[in-house]
């Protein structure tokens, strides 16, 4: 089961990768988009974190604690997918524009 420390090392240094390109971005449309993108990798970090913990310990307390990490980061990556979706046209939008 080493895939899973793999997918949640990869998705926190991107969240981490795009929070700080957030910082260092002046736009504020490109800020949005940057944070879009960040709630992206938190949800799939969050999520994989959550099977993680279960497969580790198996009991129930891990049992319902994975469970809620489970639904929190579906809701986040779904969030930040239709957010990501968004802001890129709007982005296209504004690059073309410009």
């Amino acid at each position: 089961m080493i895939i899973f420390p793999i997918i949640i090392l990869i998705s926190f240094v991107l969240y981490i990768y795009y929070k700080v390109m957030l910082v260092k971005s002046r736009d504020r449309l490109e800020q949005s988009y940057m944070n879009s993108k960040a709630k992206v990798f938190l949800g799939i970090f969050v999520f994989f974190f959550g099977i993680n913990q279960y497969l580790y310990y198996e009991t129930q307390l891990s049992l319902f604690i994975g469970i809620l990490f489970l639904v929190i980061g579906g809701f986040q990556f779904r969030l930040g997918v239709k957010m990501t979706r968004h802001y890129r046209n709007e982005y296209r939008k504004h690059r073309v524009s410009t």
